[in-house]
């Protein structure tokens, strides 16, 4: 029978040696797996942390090795590329740092040396290379070793389990299809809550049967996610020499550009987030509590799917998503920009995606790249890859659709926008440029013109650090304006049920090394929760509060604490029928429930406010207090920081920084104003526009349609203030005086 051990402990390190060991050295640093040596370098900011090759060692001993015939190995996650040595001979390389890969141990001794290269240097052929967030090196998963007997199932294919499970819905009846990758006898049973509920048996190479399961338990998203385990035994004389165990769930599902996701035949929402894996010092290097953390924050939250950003996750939280319900959109790290020789890279990673997570019910597409259009989407090179990786995805499965991420600035008639079954759009509006009014319109044009395309939002959301303003404003990071454009982005969304999928971006703050924006170099702040998982910001519970049906109150603001105004506004998010809240336990009123479940109330802010919120059997504290000055805690210090509301002046009927370039182009004088910047701006983007095509473009991107609205809708200030230092505050402020002399067109 099989038998596998862990062998996570006992390993030595180092970044300085030049080849793989032969014998273990005696000076190497001593460490436990998993491991990545960018725990601390690539999270600090400056782009500057360490990309190179390291090594890994330790000794196999004959008396640890386990039970079997044939010993193989399985890593299931070395970051980017792997070589693996034993006794010093190279046995195997693995491009791919997000997937597993298993090798054969062969000519073991009674003492052996198993070194492991991990390479995360910059390259040309393994994604990802250009990408918003950390290629950690290291081993960050677990490794362990099998022990097999001579016939087994199949442990060299794309490190996959060696059993495909495709359950089809007929009628009120399952028709369960089983294949086993072995050569011989092959019993299947099917188990259910422990109970051997049907079984067959066949033979051959690679042989398949079927199951008829009458009235199954359907998985039927978070309601009720009922697992079957199938247990495959490879028979020897009667006995059975190998076994593999696998969950499957029974459901069906398709994404109708009308009616958005159907699953089990009843209209099925998918309202949730996307999910970056790693966490401060321990990067990717996770252990299961950490993924078990992540699932129970992300279910509190309400959300029913998961986009698994941008690359293959833990095994462990497959499971776990099989186990709680979750839609999960799986993908793999084709990213950014197209490299040609990165073509076989992309079918392989594709390969082990769908291979290694075939049989998890909660995956329903698989995704074939992400923003891949940041230097354009005209390159043929780009478009014959995706065609053959949307054929090889129906090839390897026929029962999921494929989708990709298309990048905001990307036309929804480009060529390779056709080629998947499904597209979700990476939209920024109200971040990035626009307002964050722009979404409804664009999706309703976009479903408008193309009734038959389904469409969903693959990203959305704005960056909040410990900012905070009584007058949030795009571009300022503070928790206040990313809670209000979460709630713009609720309304929006729920009244647009064609929308097949939308995935906040992003569920958790994580490590971006080559970021410096926000007061906190290294980082991307735009998760509903901090890098530590210790503080849910505002906007994680107006989510909560819209797709959560367990029983809460918040009040906002807890870390905004020191007010100046005479009159401040508190919002309570509650998903109860009526909220009252109660200021130095006075009533402020009780407000019924709303179409969305956002309160406001006005609450007189003298000295010291002790704040209480009451929903139905739900409470929730907090405290404001009176200040006669912003606390400069709570405003964004240092270069390149965000110019603050209160020192710009804003006349009424007059321009400021604050109004958007569609509005100051709405008036001659304003035109003039932004004419005679263009010099600088010319500098500060390092050089003209050129035309190509027909149409104006900038490093690559064509000018079109969304990009001139989002222009449109971005307020100078956030606009010169992005520029990278091209414009210095005090520019700025001058320009606002300049402004400040031209009336509004009314």
């Amino acid at each position: 029978m099989r038998t596998v051990k862990n062998i996570n402990s006992g390993w030595l390190f180092s970044k300085n040696a030049k080849a793989a060991p032969i014998t273990l050295p005696g000076d190497w640093e001593k460490i436990d797996l998993p491991y990545t040596w960018n725990g601390v370098d690539g999270q600090d900011g400056g782009n500057d942390y360490f990309r190179g090759k390291c090594f890994f060692a330790r000794s196999l001993k004959a008396c640890d090795l386990p039970d079997g015939d044939e010993i193989y190995i399985r890593f299931e996650g070395v970051n980017s590329s792997a070589e693996i040595f034993l006794n010093g001979k190279s046995i195997c390389t693995h491009n791919g740092g997000y997937s597993a890969f298993t090798v054969k141990l062969e000519d073991l001794k009674e003492e052996n040396t198993l070194a492991v290269s991990a390479d995360n240097s910059p390259n040309d052929n393994v994604y990802p290379q250009q990408a918003d967030f950390t290629f950690y090196g290291g081993i960050y998963r677990d490794v362990s070793l099998i022990g097999v007997p001579k016939n087994h199932f199949d442990l060299d294919f794309y490190g996959a389990p060696g059993v495909m499970v495709t359950p089809k819905l007929i009628g009120e009846n399952a028709e369960i299809e089983m294949q086993a990758f072995a050569d011989g006898k092959v019993r299947f049973e099917i188990y259910s809550d422990g109970k051997a509920i049907a079984s067959a048996e066949t033979e051959g190479k690679n042989p398949k049967a079927k199951i008829l399961l009458n009235q199954p338990r359907l998985w039927n998203g978070t309601d009720d996610p009922y697992l079957y385990t199938l247990k495959a035994g490879l028979l020897s004389d009667g006995k059975t020499a190998d076994e593999v165990c696998v969950r499957f769930g029974v459901r069906s599902f398709e994404i109708d550009p009308q009616n958005g996701f159907i699953l089990n035949g009843r209209k099925y929402p998918l309202r949730g987030v996307s999910r970056h894996q790693d966490r401060p010092v321990i990067g990717n290097a996770l252990l299961p509590e950490h993924h078990r953390e992540d699932i129970d924050l992300i279910c509190e939250m309400g959300a029913n799917t998961v986009r698994l950003a941008h690359y293959q996750h833990s095994q462990c939280f497959y499971d776990l998503c099989d186990e709680r319900g979750l839609v999960v959109w799986a993908e793999i790290p084709y990213i950014s920009r197209h490299m040609p020789n990165g073509t076989e890279n992309t079918k392989t990673q594709l390969t082990e995606l769908i291979c290694q997570n075939y049989n998890h019910p909660c995956i329903v597409t698989w995704g074939l790249s992400n923003e891949i259009t940041m230097s354009g989407a005209a390159d043929k090179g780009l478009i014959q890859n995706h065609k053959m990786l949307n054929d090889l995805a129906h090839s390897l499965d026929k029962t999921r659709p494929t989708v990709a991420a298309v990048l905001s600035t990307c036309s929804p008639s480009a060529e390779y926008t056709l080629i998947p079954d499904v597209i979700s759009y990476n939209h920024y509006f109200g971040w990035y440029g626009g307002n964050v009014s722009m979404y409804g319109p664009w999706l309703d044009s976009f479903h408008k013109k193309y009734p038959k395309r389904a469409i969903g939002l693959s990203e959305y959301g704005c960056e909040a650090l410990n900012w905070h303003s009584s007058h949030p404003e795009q571009g300022d990071y503070t928790e206040e304006y990313q809670a209000y454009y979460h709630e713009e982005l609720i309304k929006q969304i729920d009244e647009r049920p064609y929308l097949w999928a939308t995935h906040v971006w992003n569920m958790f703050d994580f490590a971006a090394d080559a970021r410096s924006e926000g007061g906190e170099n290294g980082m991307n702040h735009k998760g509903l929760v901090t890098f530590d998982r210790k503080y849910k910001k505002d906007s994680f519970y107006a989510y909560k509060a819209y797709l959560s049906t367990e029983p809460f109150v918040h009040i906002c603001g807890k870390r905004y604490v020191d007010r100046t105004e005479d009159i401040t506004t508190v919002t309570v998010y509650t998903n109860q029928e009526s909220v009252e809240l109660f200021a130095n336990d006075e009533s402020l009123g009780k407000q019924t429930k709303n179409k969305y479940p956002f309160y406001r109330f006005e609450v007189k802010n003298e000295g010291k406010t002790k704040l209480l919120a009451v929903a139905g059997a739900c409470r929730d504290t907090s405290e404001i207090r009176k200040v006669s000055s912003p606390n400069p805690s709570y405003i964004m210090q240092g270069e390149g920081s965000v110019i603050n509301w209160f020192e710009i002046d804003t006349p009424v009927g007059y321009l400021s920084v604050n109004d958007t370039l569609g509005d100051i182009l709405a008036t001659f004088k304003g035109k003039l104003v932004l004419l005679s910047l263009l010099p600088m701006l010319k500098k500060a983007l390092g050089g003209d526009s050129k035309k190509k095509g027909g149409g104006t473009s900038f490093a690559g991107f064509k000018i079109n349609k969304t990009m001139i609205d989002m222009a449109k809708g971005f307020s100078l200030k956030r606009g010169l203030a992005m520029l990278g230092g091209g414009f210095t505050k005090e520019q700025i402020l001058e320009i606002n005086k300049r402004l400040n002399k031209i009336h509004r067109k009314r």
